[in-house]
């Protein structure tokens, strides 16, 4: 971190591997099927270590199923809540698998998307009716969910349109929380899983957290395969991927005081880090604990012009100093995808670095005309 400008987000290679191969693990001992979730981390500079153990990505619109289609080069599956007539053709062409979420959009868009692409799979999403999730931000089967197909819908729905069924209940969650969606799942729909080709758990898997049970998802996806003629079963997470793979690395401009020591840094909640503010969620820092923790207490504020623009309240072994470098935990995942440009801040750059071979690859930088290009 001692070697990169700042801001910038660092992602390690050697993370990302080591997360790849407990996700392949579960794929060989259970023959499912894992697929990167590009709405958590689309950079495909670190495509080419993840496709070495995944069986594709899912997607979330045509813009998505395209970058998944021409630089991850496996299967592409792309959900969204409703497609426009020119969203439809694009995602057709790019995907192998594509989900609708409504009866009027499957009847509408059947024909279209099968004279663009005779062999594309087709499934619809349904709502599991249970979720575990505390937060409804990011809750898909909150009371008025816009996802998912309910039991009424699908007594309407003619089966042989479709090959299979998707869902997705979970949110940063272990495998039990998994087995009770799965239940409810199979209550709703278990009687015409057997008519299928396959079926999608959906995101939020922390499988490569330290104290997922990785056994218990196995044994499930296993019993799941048994009850229904060994039926083909995708899991798509974003953060387990990425868990751990990247830092953002960076620098305080300077230090105020208004009743409280406030350091200012060359990074922001608000464009480079948006989940702190809306999950909301205080980022781990190496070297720093919680208020009090240690001796000296600082706000961290970002750069924007934003007055809510703050990080959080930290603690630190010795006073701060302008120049110092922070570097911010847990930064691969829902960050760069969702990062603006507000205020013109700059983006942070993108350095991937793999330790084994003590590399380090400036990957992209911006400035000025990324700032200009998004605007009229």
């Amino acid at each position: 971190t001692d070697k990169v400008e700042t801001p910038c987000y660092l992602i390690s290679e050697d993370v990302i591997e080591r997360n790849c191969k407990i996700l392949d693990f579960v794929q060989k001992e259970t023959g499912a099927n894992i697929l990167l979730a590009l709405k958590a981390f689309a950079m495909w500079s670190a495509f080419p270590v993840i496709s070495k153990y995944l069986k594709g990505v899912c997607a979330s619109g045509p813009i998505e199923a395209r970058l998944g289609y021409e630089e991850f080069k496996k299967e592409v599956h792309t959900f969204a809540p409703a497609y426009s007539d020119f969203d439809i053709v694009e995602v057709a062409k790019y995907s192998d698998f594509i989900i609708f979420n409504s009866l009027y959009q499957i009847n509408k868009y059947y024909s279209v998307v099968k004279s663009i692409k005779e062999n594309i799979k087709i499934g619809v999403r349904v709502n599991p009716g249970h979720s575990e999730v505390e937060i409804d931000l990011y809750n898909p089967c909150k009371p008025g969910s816009r996802f998912g197909l309910l039991p009424e819908d699908m007594e309407k729905i003619d089966l042989s349109l479709i090959t299979g069924l998707h869902f997705h209940a979970l949110c940063e969650q272990n495998a039990d929380v998994l087995v009770r969606v799965l239940n409810a799942f199979e209550k709703r729909f278990g009687k015409i899983i057997n008519k299928l080709e396959w079926v999608n758990f959906g995101g939020g898997h922390h499988i490569t957290r330290k104290d997922y049970d990785v056994k218990l998802l196995i044994n499930t996806i296993i019993d799941f395969k048994k009850r229904y003629n060994d039926i083909t079963v995708y899991l798509e997470p974003g953060e387990a991927v990425v868990l751990n793979a990247g830092v953002l690395v960076s620098t305080v401009l300077d230090i105020v005081k208004n009743e409280i020591e406030i350091a200012i840094l060359d990074t922001s909640a608000e464009t480079h880090m948006p989940d702190v503010l809306a999950m909301p969620y205080k980022p781990k820092i190496i070297g720093a604990g919680e208020p009090n923790e240690f001796r000296y207490n600082y706000r961290l504020g970002g750069i924007s012009c934003l007055a809510g623009d703050i990080i959080g309240d930290y603690s630190f072994p010795e006073p701060l100093k302008r120049g110092d470098r922070l570097v911010f935990l847990d930064m691969a995942l829902y960050s760069f995808v969702k990062n603006t440009t507000f205020n013109g801040i700059k983006l942070p750059s993108l350095i991937l670095f793999n330790k084994e071979m003590n590399d380090i690859k400036f990957i992209k930088r911006f400035g000025y005309e990324d700032y200009k290009n998004r605007l009229s």
